[in-house]
């Protein structure tokens, strides 16, 4: 699997990078919390982040002053596993070089998508990395280099609308897309070989689970 660049044209249906934000202090704060080596930890807020002054400034510019949350993605991760999407963008920062498996909502077809039209995209340490609402993610993956060295971990802030990935709401199912709501604004597409479709989630994903580490 060919990994392109989040600054490459090929990124900008998926996202793009944001600019203007000093996140020195986030990046520091986000080192010191939790970061498994042998699988992913996700909290969708976290105080110590929450508490810095670009936590305003997030929600004041890049959301246009609605509620968000400031959490974090660590750990170790090559697969794809799921993609989901939420109602609002989701920026990623990470304090070292990471990968992004992204597709498109458009992907989906009768319900499935095959897993070939997902693209890798590398950010680098400290990229501010905003993912449009139509753009499919999961966890991130770790930085994989020209000559296969995958590294050890990852350290990634996650900035959300507030209150995303928490609790699952209550609803009656009315239409397909009910179906796939996996958590509070959080609709989710499995693989069959994730853990996620052993505790599940539907499974939307076809082909094979994209494993970076044998790209």
């Amino acid at each position: 699997m060919k990994i392109k660049s989040v600054f490459s044209k090929s990124f900008a249906k998926y996202g793009k990078v944001l600019t203007g934000y000093d996140v020195t202090d986030l990046l520091k704060k986000l080192e010191a919390t939790n970061c498994p080596k042998d699988s992913v930890v996700y909290e969708p807020g976290d105080a110590s982040l929450e508490g810095l002054p670009i936590f305003k400034e997030f929600s004041d510019g890049a959301y246009g002053g609605m509620p968000i949350q400031i959490g974090y993605c660590n750990g170790h991760n090559t697969k794809l596993n799921c993609l989901e999407w939420h109602r609002g963008s989701e920026l990623n920062i990470p304090t070292t070089d990471m990968i992004l498996l992204v597709a498109t909502i458009s992907d989906i077809k009768k319900g499935k998508l095959n897993t070939e039209t997902v693209q890798a995209f590398r950010a680098p340490a400290g990229t501010i990395v905003q993912v449009y609402e139509t753009t499919l993610h999961y966890a991130p993956c770790c930085n994989v280099t020209d000559d296969g060295k995958v590294s050890e971990t990852f350290h990634v802030a996650i900035v959300l609308p507030k209150d995303t990935n928490t609790a699952k709401p209550e609803l009656t199912v009315r239409d397909f897309e009910d179906k796939l709501l996996w958590a509070r604004n959080k609709w989710l597409l499995a693989h069959p070989d994730s853990s996620e479709a052993k505790q599940g989630a539907f499974i939307g994903l076809t082909g094979k689970n994209i494993d970076i580490a044998n790209k």
